[in-house]
C-alpha cells in the first residue's frame, strides 16, 4: 500500500474527550468495534453515524442500538431522492440512467425513514438538505420535496435536522425559513462563508466543521470558523471523505478528529482545552443526549 492510501497516523490524543458529529463507519475500511476503539483511544468518544438512504439508515439505527456511544441519523440523501424518482444520473452520478419509481417511490422511501426517525436511539433526521453540484434541473424538485418532507419529519419527532448543502445556499436558507427550521439544526461541513455564518448564527443553526477547514483553498470557511459563535460549532469527519491537512487523500476516520479541533482552535486563536470544551457542550446539545 502506497503512502498515499495508508491510514494517517494516530495524532496525539485530547486533553478534552469531543463528538465527531458526522461520520460514515460503514463506507469506512474497519469494524466498528475499531473504529470506536480507535477514536476513543484519542479522546473521541462519541460519534454520530449517518444514513444517506434506506439501507444506509437501516444500518445507522441499528449500530446506534448496538453500541452506546454511537448516535443515528437517518435520511435520504439530497442525491438519493432524485436517483429514486427519476432513476436519474441526476441523482448519485451522472453516468446511465435507470428507469425511476415516481413519486409514489419516493413517498415509500420517506415513510420508511419516517419509522426510523421515532426510534429512540435515532438522534437526527438527515442528512437532508440540496446538493446542486451533483443534480441538475430534472432533480430539483425532488430534492425540494425530500428535503420538505425530513424537516417536518424532524419536527414531528423532536429530533435534530443535519443538512447537506452543497452549492445551494440560498435555497436551503430560504427552505428552512419557508418551513420553519426544527429547534436543533445543523449544517454538516458547513460549506458557505462568513456572511451565511452570520445568517445561521443569528437563526440559532449550529456549523459543524470537517477536515476541509485545513485545506489551503479554504479561507472563506476559516473566515466563518472565525465568526460563527463558539456556542454553536461542532467538529466532524465526514469520514471516510475530507481528511484533514496534511493527510488530505488519504482515508479519513472519527481519529482524526483531533486534527482538525486543532487547527479550528489556532483559527480561533483560543486553546484546545477550551474549544474541546464547548463542542462537547454542543454536540450534545444539537443531538439530544447527555455530554459524558
Amino acid at each position: 500500500m502506497s503512502s498515499k492510501q495508508a491510514a494517517p497516523p494516530l495524532p496525539e490524543p485530547l486533553r478534552v474527550p469531543v463528538a465527531d458529529s458526522h461520520t460514515h463507519l460503514d463506507m469506512q475500511d474497519s469494524t466498528v468495534e475499531d473504529a470506536l476503539k480507535k477514536a476513543a483511544s484519542v479522546g473521541v468518544a462519541t460519534v454520530v453515524q449517518v444514513g444517506c438512504d434506506l439501507k444506509g439508515s437501516r444500518w445507522a439505527a441499528e449500530t446506534a442500538a448496538a453500541y452506546e456511544n454511537v448516535h443515528a441519523a437517518v435520511a435520504l440523501h439530497p442525491n438519493e431522492a432524485p436517483r429514486i424518482v427519476l432513476g436519474d444520473p441526476d441523482g448519485w452520478s451522472r453516468q446511465g440512467a435507470r428507469p425511476g419509481g415516481g413519486d409514489a417511490a419516493l413517498d415509500d422511501a420517506l415513510t420508511e425513514i419516517d419509522r426510523l426517525a421515532a426510534l429512540p436511539h435515532v438522534r437526527a433526521v438527515g442528512e437532508t438538505g440540496l446538493d446542486y453540484f451533483r443534480t441538475g434541473p430534472d432533480g430539483v424538485a425532488a430534492q425540494e420535496r425530500s428535503f420538505r418532507a425530513h424537516i417536518e419529519m424532524a419536527k414531528r419527532h423532536g429530533k435534530a435536522l443535519v443538512i447537506h448543502d452543497r452549492e445551494a445556499h440560498a435555497d436551503v436558507l430560504r427552505i428552512l425559513a419557508e418551513e420553519g427550521a426544527p429547534e436543533r439544526t445543523v449544517f454538516h461541513c458547513y460549506s458557505g462563508d462568513a456572511e451565511m455564518a452570520e445568517i445561521c448564527s443569528a437563526a440559532g443553526y449550529f456549523l459543524s466543521f470537517a477536515g476541509n477547514v485545513t485545506f489551503k483553498n479554504a479561507q472563506p470557511l476559516r473566515d466563518a470558523l472565525t465568526v460563527a459563535p463558539l456556542e454553536l460549532i461542532l467538529v466532524e469527519t465526514d469520514a471516510p471523505f475530507l481528511t484533514p491537512a496534511p493527510y488530505r487523500g488519504r482515508p479519513n476516520a472519527p481519529y482524526l478528529i483531533p486534527v482538525t479541533l486543532r487547527a479550528m482552535a489556532e483559527v480561533r486563536g483560543i486553546g484546545e482545552d477550551t474549544l474541546a470544551e464547548a463542542i462537547a457542550r454542543n454536540t450534545a446539545r444539537a443531538f439530544g443526549y447527555e455530554a459524558s
